[in-house]
């Protein structure tokens, strides 16, 4: 039986802007047992009173190095999450717990279709996922659909179109504002963007998708009547039920 997870020290490394609301952070963790693409770790905040405010937060980084990437999305009236992105310097510590998931997780040995479907900062796991991918020169093919609000919203959208494309493509769904040209118009994902920015439910892909509740929800359904199977899809959410 595997021990749970301990509470460990970190040790802020970087923190950098991501988006107008977003911020990527690096972590060393002494005594980090690595982790596997697809895992979370819980951060732990603790005021001067003595009062405790814990979140979960998904990996950007994978593999046996001590260094952990986040990249947090700023809730309104969160308790952790504004400290995260508008406070925390490169020294600060933070407590935290880890590595957690087993189910939400993809390994480079296998060998079947991958979609990663993201909305906003649901794009972290997938990112190491796709990461992982691309160090293993993984010959699966992977394709991921990103869902954001504008081009300003995402995050990491450089590094995701610098990625090897031999077998990795990236499809864009902006949901309030488009780019100029984009064959898209901006709107909701729905069955027609599914349609055409995935891989077909005929190909049996293993689908993961990553987001805020609604939006996974919805996406899921879709995809069930769309012809995937259900025990194919692989989905972790955040927000209110």
């Amino acid at each position: 039986m595997t021990a749970a997870p301990i509470w460990l020290v970190s040790e802020v490394v970087s923190v950098r802007s991501a988006t107008p609301h977003g911020r990527v952070i690096e972590l060393r963790v002494d005594g980090w047992p690595g982790n596997l693409a697809g895992q979370h770790v819980d951060v732990r905040l603790t005021a001067e009173d003595g009062y405790q405010a814990v979140r979960s937060y998904s990996l950007a980084s994978s593999g046996d190095g001590d260094v952990l990437e986040l990249a947090v999305d700023e809730v309104p009236d969160g308790e952790v999450s504004p400290y995260l992105v508008e406070d925390v310097r490169p020294g600060d510590e933070l407590e935290v717990r880890g590595p957690i998931g087993a189910y939400f997780v993809w390994t480079p040995d296998r060998t079947e279709p991958v979609q990663l479907i993201a909305g906003g900062s649901g794009i972290v796991p997938l990112l190491a996922m796709a990461r992982v991918h691309a160090r293993a020169s993984s010959a699966a093919p992977m394709r991921m659909l990103y869902s954001v609000r504008s081009a300003a919203d995402a995050f990491y959208a450089d590094e995701l179109g610098a990625l090897p494309d031999d077998a990795f493509t990236v499809d864009w769904a902006y949901t309030r504002s488009a780019p100029p040209g984009h064959p898209r118009a901006a709107g909701r994902v729905d069955a027609a963007t599914l349609a055409a920015s995935t891989i077909p439910a005929a190909e049996q892909p293993s689908v993961y998708v990553c987001g805020p509740t609604g939006f996974v929800e919805a996406v899921a359904d879709l995809l069930v009547s769309a012809g995937h199977d259900p025990d194919r899809i692989r989905t972790e959410r955040f927000g209110g039920a």
